[in-house]
């Protein structure tokens, strides 16, 4: 049973106020361009507190920085002055903040713990006493382990399997806590495999195309995550960033306290299919070839589960969710994105 603190301040008259953090990273600025343009509600004003460290660049927010709605704190979750300072201040908060990949996490497995686990009970911490109406928590569905027989759904068992994934499994327990103890609302999103334009090179879609447009093999090895026990390539199911986001805002704008959501993209995909469709966007590849299997990956219809990552049946009956992106157009405006802006991606690699 709550113990009281989580009832949040009443609903403001004007526009409501959210907190978004990590929002000059790839999926936070993604959701703050989309809360900021023309399909976003249009009754918010937008505050992103990022460290600006690694992957978060003001240069995902120039076509925002200039809206009268819009404002930037520099500044790190892990500051309990900073976040008390900013929840007091605003009525939601839409959290990406946190450290995310994969093979960084084997050698610096201490920053995802701090940015990850403390960074979001700091700030679930902050919410609580600054009467933050609603608290949103954006995870992925990488806390469910590699592989497995079919569709997890959210009530699977967490069995996370690198360092990352253990620390976004941790930082959903932390949030949901403060739901069931103190009746915060917390609402947890968990998402699929995530790309599109402005990702860090050092992730799967933007490290195949960027290579690929060097002239380099397009196959990367794939990291612990990315293979079975057997070595093969294990199959993902890939959602595009802008789905992502759309499906973070029907979390927040028609979700339930205390309620977690997988997303999907409905796209089934090994890295080394996804590697085959890139390389002939690229030019690389016979149309249709992949890079080592010969075959052509499968996109899913919306309307269909995915056969293996997390299952998002809840996402769509809840919150009538369903991905719009189809994987090989979608694939094809990224690829053209990276091929566009190489004065955004190349000082990254270099």
């Amino acid at each position: 049973m709550p113990t009281g603190g989580g009832g949040g301040r009443p609903a403001p008259a004007g526009p409501s106020r959210l907190l978004v953090t990590g929002g000059a990273g790839f999926v936070g600025s993604a959701y703050v361009r989309h809360v900021l343009g023309p399909e976003g509600p249009g009754d918010v004003t937008v505050t992103v507190l990022d460290k600006l460290t690694h992957a978060g660049t003001l240069t995902n927010l120039t076509t925002v920085l200039a809206d009268a709605r819009f404002g930037f704190v520099h500044g790190d979750v892990c500051d309990p002055a900073v976040a008390a300072r900013l929840a007091g201040r605003h009525d939601e908060i839409v959290h990406f903040a946190a450290e995310t990949q994969v093979d960084r996490s084997v050698d610096g497995t201490a920053v995802f713990v701090a940015t990850n686990v403390l960074g979001t009970q700091t700030l679930a911490e902050a919410a609580l006493r600054g009467g933050v109406r609603r608290f949103v928590h954006v995870s992925t569905d990488e806390v469910y382990g590699p592989g497995g027989a079919g569709p997890r759904a959210e009530g699977a068992p967490l069995a996370p399997g690198s360092p990352y994934s253990a620390s976004k499994a941790s930082a959903d327990l932390i949030a949901l806590a403060h739901h069931r103890t103190h009746g915060l609302d917390v609402r947890v999103v968990r998402a699929a495999r995530t790309y599109g334009p402005h990702q860090f090179p050092e992730h799967t879609v933007p490290s195949l195309v960027t290579r690929l447009m060097g002239g380099l093999d397009v196959v990367r090895g794939g990291g612990s995550g990315d293979r079975d026990a057997g070595g093969s390539a294990r199959v993902r199911d890939w959602l595009h960033v802008e789905d992502h986001c759309r499906g973070i805002e029907l979390a927040r704008t028609r979700g339930r306290p205390g309620r977690t959501y997988n997303l999907g993209g409905g796209a089934e995909l090994s890295e080394d299919q996804l590697g085959g469709l890139l390389a002939e966007l690229c030019g690389a590849l016979p149309a249709g070839r992949s890079a080592r299997t010969g075959e052509a990956g499968r996109a899913a219809p919306a309307e269909e589960v995915p056969a293996t990552g997390a299952a998002w049946s809840r996402a769509r009956t809840e919150l009538g969710y369903l991905p719009r992106r189809a994987l090989p157009e979608a694939l094809a405006e990224t690829t053209a994105w990276y091929r566009e802006n190489r004065a955004w991606w190349e000082p990254l690699t270099s």
